[in-house]
């Protein structure tokens, strides 16, 4: 940011809105300039770099089945999951570097600044504008992703026969979606919003228990009230698999509210299982195309492998490590959000008479992944150990030829890879790929 913008900024007031020092220095803004292009830069980088890397990796690999799945898994489903893979590769490129430059011009370049004064002289600088501004922020960045959006369901997912969904199901899920974001994200915003304005010097503590509590509601209400607007939701019918499983839950200690299944096939032909819910309004949902491709046996040890996160409490670890990362999130924010440099610095003039607290959070968001993209291989770790924990649970409850014989089923029916690039996996997989966890299954 030119000095002539601090100098106008400094000249126009003694001290800005909220106790903002007007006198910041211009090196400090210069620093946080110089520090976030360089992440921008490295992080878009390395990015390509292991997009790369996985194409470049699985394509030398696409000609013949690796062992030890060359007697259990077709070339043909080989080759289309390589290719799968690399379609899809191929897409984060343009993503990245679109991406990129949707932060440059929100940022360096003062789109967000333009956006900012342009509602601030239509709607003032009280309420109503930081909202508004918040919802234009989100909109348009829904609106740029959107081109992605499309292509990737009815162009990639339509080209390997995983898109299910019409063209009117996506419309009504976007519309959907649209309603859920307005009444949960507007009451939400606005009540950080009004702490950050009203709580004093302390209001990140206060609006971090906000959040905090908001989103342990979310999970109680989600599986009952948002979930069903997109799917429906059956009792799980089959009274023998019924029965299996709640047996097999007994054995392992744990209770559910009820066991589901979901209508997955309706939009795609990827199957999954999962936990949700909180406490004593958890559920296990299946989706139907996993019912239709597994036998009892492996959905046993498929349920077997989710009780194990429960068992290890990963879940809990989760939330709570969740919970320390964005208290320590809020706290920065809290901090950041009173000196002038970190608006200058990223092509922003905070406002003097008016509050810069929406500002805060839109540019603490564009930041914030910039900054924490290079943590990514520590969370990956992370959540492949728990994988690993959960299926040596699954091996000792159920059986580990049929927890193998699912997972091989999983990875050819999701094109899930068999050859990812090591670095790839390391920075990026949250499961470890298909030959590591089937090599751990054996030895457990």
């Amino acid at each position: 940011m030119p000095d002539a913008a601090s100098a106008a900024l400094t000249s126009s007031a003694p001290q800005g809105f909220l106790g903002i020092a007007a006198a910041a220095p211009s090196g400090a803004a210069q620093f946080l300039l110089y520090g976030f292009v360089a992440l921008l830069v490295a992080g878009t980088l390395v990015r390509i770099w292991l997009a790369s890397r996985q194409m470049r990796h699985v394509a030398m690999h696409r000609g013949a089945v690796p062992a030890p799945f060359d007697t259990q898994v077709p070339l043909e489903a080989h080759q289309r999951a390589a290719d799968y893979t690399i379609v899809k590769t191929r897409l984060s490129l343009p993503e990245t570097a679109f991406g990129t430059a949707v932060v440059v011009c929100w940022t360096l370049l003062g789109g967000l600044d333009a956006l900012n004064r342009a509602l601030a002289a239509w709607l003032g600088g009280g309420m109503p504008q930081q909202l508004a501004l918040l919802a234009c922020f989100g909109a348009i960045g829904a609106l740029l992703d959107l081109p992605f959006a499309l292509y990737r369901t009815f162009g990639v997912e339509a080209r390997f026969g995983f898109n299910k969904t019409s063209a009117r199901l996506w419309l009504a899920d976007a519309c959907k979606s649209l309603v859920v974001a307005v009444a949960i994200g507007l009451p939400i915003a606005w009540l950080i919003l009004w702490l950050m304005g009203t709580a004093g010097t302390g209001w990140w503590l206060w609006a971090w228990g906000a959040w905090v509590g908001f989103n342990l509601l979310l999970m109680v209400v989600y599986p009952t009230l948002i979930a069903p607007l997109f799917n429906r939701f059956e009792a799980l019918s089959d009274e023998t698999l019924r029965a299996r499983v709640s047996g097999l839950m007994a054995r392992c200690g744990f209770r559910a509210q009820g066991f589901y299944v979901m209508d997955g096939s309706r939009r795609s032909a990827h199957a999954n299982a999962y936990f949700t819910g909180f406490g004593a309004a958890k559920r296990v949902v299946f989706y139907d195309t996993l019912l239709a491709r597994l036998s009892p046996d492996e959905v046993d040890a498929v349920l077997a492998h989710e009780l194990g996160h429960f068992r290890h409490r990963h879940i809990q670890k989760r939330m709570l490590a969740m919970f320390a990362l964005s208290l320590g999130a809020f706290a920065l924010l809290g901090w950041l959000s009173g000196q002038s440099w970190f608006y200058l610095g990223l092509g922003v003039r905070p406002n003097l008479a008016a509050p810069n607290d929406a500002l805060a959070l839109i540019l603490f968001m564009l930041v914030l992944p910039v900054a924490g993209f290079f943590l990514s291989p520590l969370l990956a770790r992370g959540s492949r150990r728990d994988e690993f924990q959960a299926d040596a649970f699954a091996v000792a409850q159920t059986s580990r030829t049929d927890l193998a014989s699912a997972l091989r089923k999983l990875y050819e029916d999701n094109a899930s890879t068999l050859t990812p690039d090591p670095a790839f996996v390391r920075f990026y997989y949250s499961h470890p790929p298909a030959s590591e966890r089937l090599a751990r299954i054996a030895t457990a």
